[in-house]
């Protein structure tokens, strides 16, 4: 298997020249946006399959995010990184009853994807270590799947500058389920139009996924 690897590249050789010079000392650079999917799909696979919805909330995540090139670029400290590989982070409840978290490399195989999500987190839950994929870009997620929210929006350490997504309980209606998720950003790694083309693509990997 390839190893993942993660570069220093210059802001100004790059189509993210302004928005570095423009965002990076902001004090506030992240932006998020709210939209409510249609995940009536996903539901139907995760019961007939049984693999889990989350799980596959996440493979669509990173499918979408894996054919947009700012997904590839990220600002660390007072750098920009450029990465070859995405992953997804799921946050899970060991064994302490405590919450850990899991970066499972993203693969454009979904069986291979479960496999690695059902392992890692399956050894996260055990050993109640985090599992870090530091030469990968990776994507946060929390699923707060017991709970009905309207949206939520993520905090900036000013450390972490990876995008996140939030969802909570998806809602079950006469015709479809619903799930209104929240993507923070930070904006010297994408503009707005970016961040809304990537989750219109993650609403048409839901779509079209196939078991």
């Amino acid at each position: 298997m390839k190893l993942s690897t993660m570069r220093e590249i210059n802001p100004k050789e790059t189509t993210r020249a302004y928005a570095f010079e423009l965002w990076m000392k902001a004090p506030m650079p992240m932006v998020t946006f709210f939209k409510i999917l249609d995940v009536s799909r996903l539901v139907k696979i995760s019961k007939k399959s049984g693999m889990k919805f989350n799980m596959l909330m996440c493979w669509c995540i990173g499918k979408a995010a894996s054919s947009i090139k700012e997904f590839y670029m990220l600002p660390v400290g007072d750098k920009l990184m450029q990465y070859d590989a995405i992953a997804v982070n799921t946050i899970v409840m060991n064994k302490d009853n405590e919450v850990s978290s899991c970066d499972v490399p993203f693969s454009d195989d979904l069986q291979l994807f479960n496999e690695d999500y059902l392992k890692l987190t399956t050894e996260v839950v055990r050993s109640c270590e985090n599992h870090d994929l530091t030469e990968s870009m990776v994507i946060g997620t929390s699923a707060l799947a017991q709970y009905e929210i309207d949206g939520a929006v993520g905090m900036y350490s000013g450390i972490f500058n990876n995008p996140f997504m939030i969802w909570g309980k998806y809602h079950k209606g006469f015709f479809r389920t619903t799930l209104t998720v929240s993507f923070q950003f930070h904006h010297t790694q994408m503009d707005g139009a970016h961040a809304a083309k990537f989750l219109d693509r993650l609403q048409q990997e839901i779509n079209k996924l196939l078991v």
